[in-house]
């Protein structure tokens, strides 16, 4: 059986095409299995997940309490808004209390980029990042590309703008890496404010006009701005923001092309996308959803292969 080469899923830079593809061939094996009438497989019996999310979290969390439900994993949830970090406990004291529960595997939100790394080097468990700060968010970035191929093909190739807050998305970061890894050519477009500083050296160019990129490119990739990370303005008002560079039903009418467009969620409609779009034949967003549980089961299936 082939095994992926990283023992734990921190971020999308630490793994191979390789890890992706089988990944991705696992994921639709489990996308057929969520398709039948029985949706429970036994794979993980045996094993026992923790879902610890320091932020807030709807979508991530459903999707994978759902993904080790269809494994027959089981589970425990531990939300940090009710749980004695509050009371000043350590990152390290908390996860120790869980795994001396007997956890196997661990799935981590946190607001601290790297979070999942040290808690990688420090606990014994396998870990998976559903999202550090604003660095990484794998599971969202592997999701993305298995919708993209579904829809396409392949990614090789192909061109892929995101479109927003780069500046304190995660999912944009894991999504340039996935992407390049798989080879296709990168550009982001939003706000000068909202572009990191160095985005070239990652090998992605900046396209400040929003017409002239859906005009470039194949699939568009709307993020949402984010305003709970936003501690200064970076725009003068969202509706200056949606005039430059909301998404509408017109200016995709317009376009010489079909694009695919897709969203993380959640979506803020009216703002970087109007519901038109959203709700459209070009819009792969619940697709995405549905993509989301097949994807994060394989995951967990191959992360948990490895446990000894």
């Amino acid at each position: 059986m082939k095994t992926l080469s990283v023992n734990h899923l921190l971020g999308i830079k630490y793994i191979t095409k390789d890890d992706i593809e089988l990944i991705f061939e696992t994921a639709e094996h489990f996308k057929e299995v969520i398709n039948r009438p029985i949706k429970k497989v036994p794979s993980l019996r045996d094993i026992t997940i923790a879902n610890i999310f320091f932020e807030n979290s709807t979508r991530t969390k459903l999707s994978f309490e759902l993904a080790e439900k269809r494994l027959s994993a089981d589970t425990i949830s531990f939300s940090a808004a009710q749980s004695s970090v509050k009371k000043g406990e350590t990152l390290i004291d908390t996860v120790n209390n869980i795994l001396s529960m007997k956890v196997d595997m661990v799935v981590m939100r946190h607001s601290n980029p790297g979070a999942a790394y040290f808690l990688s080097q420090n606990v014994d468990a396998r870990i998976i990042n559903a999202g550090d700060g604003a660095h990484e968010h794998p599971t969202q970035a592997l999701l993305d590309s298995f919708t993209i191929r579904e829809k396409l093909g392949e990614i090789g190739g192909k061109k892929i703008v995101i479109v927003g807050d780069i500046l304190h998305s995660r999912v944009a970061l894991s999504n340039i890496f996935a992407l390049q890894k798989q080879g296709a050519e990168v550009r982001v477009c939003g706000p000068k404010t909202l572009i990191p500083k160095h985005i070239e050296n990652l090998g992605v160019k900046y396209e400040p006009n929003l017409r002239k990129a859906l005009e470039w490119c194949d699939v568009a990739n709307m993020l949402r701005i984010q305003n709970e990370r936003l501690d200064v303005n970076y725009f003068p008002s969202t509706r200056e923001y949606t005039q430059q560079y909301g998404l509408d039903k017109d200016l995709l009418d317009s376009l010489n092309k079909e694009i695919i467009v897709m969203h993380p969620g959640p979506i803020n409609r009216g703002v970087e996308i109007t519901s038109d779009v959203a709700d459209s034949k070009q819009s792969v967003i619940l697709e995405q959803v549905e993509n989301g549980v097949a994807v994060r089961m394989a995951v967990i299936y191959l992360l948990a292969s490895k446990i000894q």
